[in-house]
């Protein structure tokens, strides 16, 4: 089963900007909401995990990672 990475996505993010900056681009009113995705209290949707993608410049594909118990 493939999950989003958000270690990886908040790795990323940070490697551009800032969570304010993020938050910002994305349209929310506060960081929190933006954070919430990123430290897994709020579901992401696929909506915007690929405004995310588009923003940092980056295919999609790189933020999911395969579950250790689905390997085949």
């Amino acid at each position: 089963m493939l999950t989003v990475d958000l270690k990886k996505l908040k790795k990323l993010r940070k490697e551009q900007m800032s969570l304010e900056k993020m938050s910002e681009k994305l349209g929310y009113q506060s960081p929190n909401g933006y954070y919430y995705l990123e430290s897994g209290r709020s579901k992401i949707t696929a909506e915007t995990l690929a405004k995310v993608a588009t923003i940092l410049n980056v295919p999609i594909e790189d933020f999911f990672m395969e579950t250790e118990g689905d390997k085949k």
